[in-house]
């Protein structure tokens, strides 16, 4: 069987999660059967990975016309194939115009939603509405749709009642547990301008709107005088939501010492290192699907305290990986807090109740790690995924 991946993020262009899903589950399945990549901007040097660029004709064009014209490309290249499976919307119209172009199913891994990051308007201005429509037309037509998280998908059914419930599989995201592991580098953490010795909370995140990091910043002026806050942001979403997130940093970095924000994406080596000194791993999103940096925390031994939404209530066994943070949500799509200020009054007391009690974090770590290894390991996850193609294909 050959089953060619669709994907805007590969190796070494990766920037969120998707990416990191879309090598790790190929690493699995290539130890199964025969899988080509498609994956969007320069060329690869791995065997077996083909890339490709918006045409020229297309440059300076809104994103969401530059995204199709890499995709009509790839579902020309589809030919030969047994199955296409796509992620995210930005491959998407690839994979289902591949299977209108070579009559093979399509599997749609979801990642997130368009209709639930309405946000994403302020970045693609009407583009936004070409990527719904495309995500929604691929979602309906596909043979099966693969859910990151039980949360995940009961948001499909309800974004989408098109889609057929019986054609809904839910596999979760995997973690590395070979790479993500604890690493104890005190003099690397030192290196990144981050105290080893004092009790620390990390994010690490892309600055969207998504990823709540303005409430954490709020919530971070209440945590005791002793915290120390590591953000590991970057790759802001508009020049809006990082203006608003550089004016929190300033104010709270103005009332308190220890605030460390690394915008640069960082190395698996260092962000190892930072995870398994901090105290608690902070996840503050008011919309995640599972969200790997949930794993990789865990995979590292340490605590994780993340917001009671979507897929995290699945990854977060709350009082023992962990804790949760509870929240309610207006249901317009953007999962804005009902009530923001007693969001950012939980986040804070729940973030001072473990920080401040190190044996009970360090627990949680350990109690985590054994999680992630009996949970979502990859190589069942590429079966589970291989068992779904072979119920398309026979």
């Amino acid at each position: 069987m050959r089953v060619d991946l669709l994907t805007r993020e590969y190796p070494p262009e990766i920037y969120g999660g998707a990416g990191v899903h879309a090598a790790e589950l190929v690493k699995s399945l290539r130890r199964r059967i025969d899988v080509q990549v498609r994956c969007f901007g320069a060329p690869r040097d791995e065997e077996g990975v083909f890339a490709y660029r918006p045409p020229a004709e297309l440059e300076g064009a809104n994103g969401s016309l530059t995204t199709l014209g890499v995709d009509l490309q790839m579902a020309q290249a589809v030919g030969g194939a047994d199955l296409v499976h796509s992620h995210t919307w930005y491959a998407n119209a690839g994979g289902h115009l591949a299977k209108l172009l070579h009559g093979i199913p399509h599997v749609v891994t979801a990642h997130s939603l368009e209709p639930l990051r309405p946000w994403k308007a302020e970045q693609l201005g009407g583009g936004y509405r070409i990527s719904s429509e495309i995500e929604r037309t691929a979602y309906e037509a596909a043979d099966a749709v693969v859910a990151v998280s039980r949360g995940m998908g009961d948001d499909i059914l309800r974004s989408y009642p098109g889609v057929d419930p019986s054609r809904l599989h839910v596999v979760y995201n995997g973690i590395d547990l070979e790479r993500w592991r604890p690493k104890h580098d005190p003099d690397l953490v030192r290196s990144l301008g981050v105290d080893p010795d004092r009790p620390t909370v990390i994010f690490v995140g892309r600055i969207t709107r998504q990823k709540g990091l303005p409430y954490l910043l709020r919530a971070a002026k209440r945590l005791p005088a002793d915290v120390q806050l590591v953000l590991c942001a970057g790759a802001p979403d508009t020049k809006e939501i990082m203006e608003e997130v550089s004016g929190l940093v300033r104010d709270l970095a103005a009332e308190r010492s220890g605030v460390v924000w690394i915008e640069r994406i960082l190395p698996q080596e260092e962000l190892s290192a930072l995870l398994t000194a901090a105290t608690v791993f902070i996840c503050p999103s008011v919309y995640e699907p599972l969200g790997i940096v949930n794993l990789e925390a865990m995979a590292c031994a340490t605590a994780v305290v993340g917001t009671a939404t979507g897929g995290i209530p699945e990854v977060i066994v709350d009082g023992e990986t962990g804790r949760l943070v509870p929240i309610e949500q207006m249901q317009d799509g953007t999962g804005t807090p009902l009530h923001p200020d007693r969001f950012v009054q939980d986040l804070a007391d729940v973030l001072t109740e473990v920080v401040s009690d190190p044996a009970t974090a360090q627990r949680y770590g350990e109690a985590g790690r054994k999680r992630a290894e009996q949970v979502f390991d990859w190589d069942a996850i590429g079966e589970q995924t291989v068992g779904i193609y072979r119920s398309l294909v026979g």
